[in-house]
């Protein structure tokens, strides 16, 4: 019974990561003879169920506001160390890449590399304004949630969170499926991408932090073997999608924004050759699985654990 309760004590989200940390504990256990760092994964996702268990308890049981923004916001560094998870698991264990069949694809479908076409429009400015645009890519959910919970619309801001979350973990599922590290390396020169694609001020800087991100910083050499197999499908687009959905579905007078700036963010993922065209329209397909199944999931959980479902416009 007091194992129930603490179960019952976790939110749609923490369930979500308890889950999670499960599967990849499994995976991790199932190779490890082909992933060197198994048992650090595996200690850190225990680790990590034990800090969902407790936060959860605590924000049962205790209603601190230093506890209860915790327990909003702590899946945020926790996306990026789940991905980060992943380094160290889908090369080994898969060990290919799928690069040269989503290249064919975009040529059935086009009769020509996307990539390479675009090259020919390519200017600085440009350039600078889509690099940008990339880079504010994890920080367009923090700024939804934002101005959601500015507006105390919280029924929607745990609904949010869930749904960024889900579709995160979707897409971890999906780079183990498909490995592949996108055009910049298999039909551009990944080190010619400064001199191919210069911006103006911040291009070469917003450049470094996403390399560094994936594992491999400047000066990095055989960055194709080094980089984080992260391309199918297209989380950039997947989640950007989410964001402009949500923002509508919820009315925000932020909507506009997200709107433009979601759009142009989809065309820089191609444009800056971080992704093949096939990767978005798979990016559109797990958005839009990740927002009926996560529907579901979310008020399924909602209703054992007696919590009001959620319902669009409610709040």
């Amino acid at each position: 019974m007091k194992l129930k309760k603490l179960i019952l004590n976790l939110n749609p989200t923490d369930l979500l990561i308890v889950v999670y940390s499960l599967y990849l504990s499994i995976v991790n256990i199932i190779f490890f003879d082909k992933v060197e760092e198994w048992y650090l994964l595996v200690s850190f996702n225990a680790f990590l169920i034990f800090f969902v268990f407790t936060i959860a308890y605590l924000d049962k049981n205790k209603s601190h506001f230093l506890i209860m923004q915790l327990h909003y916001w702590y899946i945020v560094p926790l996306i990026l160390i789940i991905f980060k998870q992943l380094y160290f698991m889908v090369k080994p264990i898969r060990n290919v890449d799928y690069d040269h069949v989503l290249i064919e694809i975009d040529r059935w479908m086009f009769g020509f590399d996307p990539t390479v076409e675009l090259y020919k429009i390519a200017n600085p400015y440009l350039t600078e304004l889509l690099q940008i645009v990339y880079g504010m890519f994890f920080f367009l959910p923090i700024i939804l949630a934002v101005d959601l919970m500015i507006n105390k619309r919280i029924g929607n801001v745990k609904y949010e969170a869930f749904i960024i979350l889900y579709g995160f973990l979707l897409s971890y599922i999906g780079y183990i499926l498909v490995p592949a590290i996108g055009p910049r390396f298999t039909l551009h020169d990944f080190y010619l991408k400064g001199a191919e694609l210069p911006g103006l001020f911040l291009t070469e800087f917003l450049r470094e932090i996403v390399n560094s991100g994936e594992s491999i910083p400047g000066g990095t050499i055989d960055a194709i073997d080094k980089v984080q197999r992260d391309v199918f499908p297209s989380g950039h687009t997947q989640m950007t999608l989410l964001t402009m959905y949500l923002a509508v579905k919820f009315k925000t007078k932020t909507k506009n924004f997200f709107l433009v700036v979601g759009t142009l963010l989809i065309f820089a993922t191609v444009y800056l050759r971080y992704h093949y065209v096939i990767d978005l329209i798979a990016g559109f397909f797990f958005m839009v699985f990740t927002l009926w199944s996560g529907y579901h999931l979310y008020n399924w959980w909602m209703n054992k654990t007696g919590e009001e479902k959620f319902e669009y416009g409610k709040y």
